[in-house]
């Protein structure tokens, strides 16, 4: 014979409330997900239906409202930027600049610059590009090619200056910038190639010539140091100092012959020397 029904039904345990109650609002926070993350180098911008608030979010857990808000994040990490920009100089040469901008986004204005610009890829294609372009075809046209070669450190600065002062006002934080190339057409590449070997060739011959110059003094300075010296030699020689050397030199025989010139004496000995 079966059990009734309420026998089957009172055996099952009962659930406390209270489980009941956390297990509901688990469920409830799950579903709603009243939490938000930024995660590190971002910041979090808030919209209320769309609209975006003025706050931002820093990293970490942050509570929002559930159906009412959003977060939008953005990176605040230092980018990069390469473009390559054709403009003229001074005396009318056609260069390329290539020019590497570093930048990230003010983390306290990512709101207003999400606002008005809007994502990453905006800011880059509608801002740092333009700007850049702009920046560059202004600064290379106050110099000439060669200036441009040789001061290259000025040319920076420039650009430094006037793109940093450009892009702060949407909120775009300049880190650096660098010119990796400045090319020139090739007429005046090899131009410039000719001139730098003419300059060259004309060091060396300056230095050859330098070189003579000084071998040349040198060679006379050591032509008027012997002559020097065969004077003072000259004005030493007395002739009683010849007639002494000569002694010192001399192995006891006369020569067999004599000039007769007296102005030339051989030595000049006493006459009862020579009888002895």
């Amino acid at each position: 014979m079966s059990k009734p029904i309420s026998t089957y039904s009172s055996s099952i345990p009962s659930i406390p409330k209270y489980l009941w109650l956390g297990g509901l609002g688990l469920a409830g926070i799950i579903f709603l997900n009243p939490f938000t993350t930024i995660p590190a180098g971002q910041r979090g911008i808030v919209m209320h239906f769309g609209k975006v608030q003025n706050r931002v979010l820093d990293e970490g857990l942050h509570l929002k409202f559930p159906f009412i808000s959003s977060i939008r994040k953005m990176s605040v990490r230092v980018k990069k930027t390469d473009i390559e920009v054709p403009a003229g100089t001074k005396d009318l040469q056609t260069i390329k600049t290539t020019v590497s901008l570093n930048w990230h986004v003010d983390p306290q204005q990512v709101h207003r610059i999400f606002q008005d610009v809007g994502d990453e890829k905006a800011i880059t294609s509608q801002i740092i590009i333009p700007a850049l372009t702009e920046v560059l075809k202004a600064a290379t046209p106050k110099r000439n090619a060669e200036e441009i070669i040789v001061r290259r450190d000025i040319l920076k600065a420039e650009i430094d200056q006037s793109i940093a002062k450009r892009l702060k006002d949407y909120g775009i934080i300049v880190d650096d910038t660098s010119l990796v190339n400045i090319s020139f057409s090739p007429e005046f590449s090899k131009s410039i190639e000719a001139k730098q070997i003419a300059e060259q060739e004309a060091k060396q011959a300056e230095y050859l010539a330098q070189k003579a110059k000084q071998e040349a003094i040198a060679e006379v300075n050591r032509a008027k140091g012997k002559a020097e010296a065969q004077k003072l030699i000259r004005a030493s020689l007395t002739q009683e100092l010849i007639q002494q050397q000569a002694i010192t030199k001399w192995n006891g025989q006369l020569p067999s012959v004599m000039t007769g010139d007296e102005s030339l004496p051989f030595i000049n000995l006493p006459s009862n020397s020579l009888k002895q």
